[in-house]
């Protein structure tokens, strides 16, 4: 019947164009895939080239524009890699590594103004984005404003605990500042979070050189205020910062003779123990969590030994893991096993920030 035939062959063209779509769509996945192994490669050049094959079979396809943005961005062909990426960013599609893309871009163009505006807008959709804070503070460093630089970063802190760029820079930034103890927590946070990388091993200096101002200043300890005093929305920062000072300050017999490796072992060994006994149900926090469970599984030492070691007396620190190298590979095997993770309901830093000297 007629029908019969109309209906049969009508369906054998939509099984055409299905398959030609299906190839397409084939052939782009495997076009895209070789324009990211050119772009791991260092091949910006043939990178660009492909992806531009493959966008015209796929005019529409965001995730190629999106990368061939970035493969004109690695070439340095920063205006044609603007022209690519600027109308992307009202996409429905458009995600947090297309606003880091962006950003990167405007800021290779010397765009400072719309380098900000890209990072607002994308934290306005992804407001929870540590990445996004991060690429922030580091754009507000490179216009010279520190302060609101360090602020992104605490920020970033707060929305993301788990994401540790926002802790290196914070650390950084508050090593320059009147109040080392943000920068000895954040630091410590870093180190666990991002653990050898060349960067822990310049966050293990700035949480030694920290401990050491924080004990050389005797005003930091006596800036305790009554809690009488504390007043307003600061008062769990505050409070937090207190009784921390407090703390600490009752150990300062254990460093008399200095900073390293063996007085901050018992300097935290006593703070740990001090704070679980006063503060610890006020003012919970994951690292002094941690620190508690290292403790309680004898995984302290090393664990202390690790973190400051290297930078403290690194022929001092190569020497007790040889003589002690079971513990210290128990204490290995242990962190592999027992990574540090943050909480969103622990954040006491609410932007209260010390003037950077």
């Amino acid at each position: 019947m007629n029908w019969q035939k109309a209906a049969k062959t009508g369906a054998l063209v939509l099984a055409g164009v299905m398959s030609i779509h299906w190839a397409v769509a084939q052939d782009n996945a495997e076009l895209q895939t070789t324009a990211r192994n050119f772009l791991r490669s260092g091949d910006y050049a043939n990178a660009v080239l492909v992806l531009n094959q493959a966008i015209q079979n796929a005019p529409d396809d965001f995730q190629l524009k999106k990368d061939l943005a970035f493969a004109y961005y690695l070439k340095g062909d920063y205006n044609r890699a603007h022209s690519v990426v600027s109308p992307l960013l009202g996409d429905k599609d458009a995600d947090i590594h297309l606003f880091q893309i962006a950003g990167n871009i405007f800021q290779a163009r010397q765009d400072w103004k719309t380098a900000e505006k890209n990072y607002q807008r994308g934290l306005r959709k992804f407001p929870k984005s540590g990445e996004l804070h991060n690429d922030y503070g580091d754009l507000l460093q490179n216009m010279k404003n520190f302060d609101g630089a360090l602020a992104q970063w605490v920020k970033g802190i707060e929305a993301d605990p788990n994401f540790p760029g926002n802790y290196y820079n914070a650390a950084r930034s508050y090593l320059w500042t009147k109040e080392p103890i943000w920068a000895i927590l954040y630091g410590e946070t870093f180190i666990n979070l991002e653990s050898y990388t060349t960067r822990t091993a310049e966050i293990r200096e700035v949480v030694m050189e920290c401990y050491k101002k924080l004990f050389d200043d005797p005003a930091i300890f006596n800036s305790i205020p009554e809690e009488s005093a504390k007043k307003g929305k600061k008062v769990a920062e505050s409070g937090f910062m207190d009784a921390f000072k407090a703390t600490m300050a009752k150990q300062t017999s254990v460093i008399a003779s200095g900073i390293e490796t063996e007085s901050l072992i018992m300097l935290r060994t006593r703070f740990v123990l001090d704070w679980y006994n006063f503060y610890a149900v006020r003012y919970p926090y994951a690292l002094f969590d941690f620190q508690r469970k290292l403790l309680k599984d004898g995984m302290f030492e090393a664990y202390n030994r690790w973190l400051f070691g290297p930078v403290s007396n690194q022929a001092e620190f190569k020497s007790w893991t040889t003589l002690h190298k079971a513990d210290y590979d128990t204490f290995t095997s242990w962190q592999r096993n027992h990574p540090l993770k943050l909480k969103d309901d622990e954040f006491y830093n609410t932007g209260r920030l010390a003037t950077i000297k």
